[in-house]
């Protein structure tokens, strides 16, 4: 017998159902230039956790896809069938334990020297090379069916790729095509080893770094510019022992440096050096680039740790720091240190976007959900849910916010240009949000010059928390 009940009295929320909606109910007006798919990454517990303090990293994937074409729209969700996933519906119960800690584990099930083998893939929807796959950091991707959303199984990248995990965030470069990868804990459990690559446009690999961080941190994105790559790494912290002992992966260590490992596209293990600068959480990135001897980073950063479940080594109590859109900037000509500014004071997020076409360029704006107080939420959203997506202009340093209306959290904005020669911001925002009054989930369709609602797909059900969305037209995907 399954029961959520006390795992959703510890905020564990689970769908449980796989579903296809045919032509969805839609308010207002989608283009009908407008021709693509929308992929979301879910996270979707298929059993309760064996731990109520369990982090929601730790859910089960779930992949679904918004159709759209023809001013129809149609949805689509499946689970990600890992490893994971078959060997909890075969036993018929969860099997695995805490977040990153093998050891923690059901012994049917239980593989200390493979750790990858029991990721959950429900971070991000990645595109390389023509083929879907449902990533997550702590191990490798699965191959995802563009139309029918079916697993086709577990990516190795060959024998050229020398690392247990894969991050979910890579980065492609839209001028050469290139995508630039890594995987960090490359070498098992707890290990400092870090494993970077580029494939060319076909998805061979054509170069590859290896590097030791200065300590074992979770590496969850990077930026790249058209000369370096930048992996940033701080407070986060783990220790073998304490998996050993049954606990989490991760601690969080307020006297560690925030670091950023810079990495010369040109250049070779020897040449990659490490910037430090003040205790800080980076989590997700927005764009770079690379000025003659400096490297100009933006994106949203924090003072402190950002992570609720990670607890603080030394017992301090968990105070949530605020993320706001800042610049740093890497001195190559000096030997170490960050210097920062804040660019827009507004908390937001850390789920930042771009225009993609954008990437290691000249920019102008950049897409993140906030909670925006101006706009009147009502009683079911919290202080810091996301109630507007907020459009950042970095040349007149505005805000400009949609606000969908009371009582919708919103998950993180996708940018569609409009066509692929027209101008930066030119195009469509793609944000889903959930309406908590009538426990639905809409997609909306924004105008993204105007930050103007043009339609409004509406799903009949309340979706699983969202991470990543990434949109593909047919010229990327193979879609019907």
């Amino acid at each position: 017998m399954v029961d959520f009940s006390q795992a959703r009295l510890s905020g564990a929320p689970a769908a449980r159902f796989e579903v296809d909606v045919h032509d969805c109910e839609i308010t207002g007006s989608i283009p009908k230039s407008l021709d693509g798919a929308l992929y979301r990454m879910h996270l979707d517990w298929l059993y309760p956790p064996a731990n109520l303090d369990e982090t929601i990293l730790a859910a089960d994937g779930y992949i679904s896809s918004f159709r759209v074409k023809d001013g129809r729209a149609h949805y689509k969700g499946r689970y990600v069938q890992t490893e994971r996933y078959l060997r909890q519906m075969e036993a018929g119960r969860q099997l695995y334990g805490y977040y990153r800690n093998p050891y923690t584990d059901d012994p049917s099930v239980r593989d200390v020297a493979h750790p990858g083998a029991r990721t959950t893939a429900n971070t991000t929807p990645v595109i390389l090379a023509g083929k879907l796959y449902a990533t997550k950091e702590d191990g490798l991707p699965y191959e995802i069916d563009p139309v029918t959303l079916a697993t086709k199984g577990q990516q190795s990248f060959g024998a050229q790729w020398d690392s247990e995990t894969f991050t979910a965030h890579p980065k492609v470069d839209p001028l050469t095509g290139q995508t630039f990868a890594y995987g960090y804990e490359a070498q098992g459990l707890c290990s400092r080893d870090v494993f970077v690559c580029c494939f060319d446009r076909d998805g061979r690999i054509t170069r590859k770094w290896r590097f030791q961080a200065p300590h074992t941190s979770m590496l969850h994105d990077m930026w790249l510019t058209q000369e370096h790559l930048v992996i940033p790494g701080g407070g986060t912290i783990t220790d073998l022992e304490w998996l050993k002992a049954g606990k989490m992966h991760w601690g969080w260590d307020s006297t560690r440096p925030s670091w950023h490992a810079v990495i010369p596209r040109n250049g070779g293990d020897e040449d990659i050096r490490f910037f430090f600068g003040p205790e800080r959480s980076i989590v997700h990135t927005a764009n770079a680039r690379t000025e003659r001897n400096k490297i100009v980073l933006e994106g949203p950063a924090a003072n402190g740790n950002t992570w609720p479940w990670f607890k603080d080594i030394r017992g301090a109590p968990y105070s949530a720091p605020a993320n706001t859109f800042r610049r740093l900037t890497l001195d190559l000509d000096s030997k170490d240190g960050v210097a920062e500014e804040v660019l827009f004071d507004t908390p937001i997020t850390s789920f930042t976007r771009i225009d993609e076409r954008c990437l290691t360029l000249p920019y102008r704006y950049a897409y993140v959900q906030y909670a925006d107080a101006r706009f009147d939420s009502g009683g079911r959203l919290g202080r810091t849910d996301g109630n507007c997506v907020g459009r950042l202009d970095l040349h007149t340093s505005t805000l400009t916010a949609f606000f969908p209306g009371p009582a919708r959290a919103l998950h993180e904005p996708v940018f569609i240009p409009a066509s692929p020669t027209s101008p930066e911001g030119e195009g469509y925002l793609l944000a889903a949000g959930d309406n908590l009054e009538q426990a639905t989930t809409e997609l909306y369709l924004i105008e993204a010059l105007s930050m103007r609602e043009l339609a409004r797909i509406t799903l009949p059900f309340r979706s699983t928390p969202q991470v990543h969305g990434t949109w593909a037209s047919p010229d990327t995907l193979p879609l019907r």
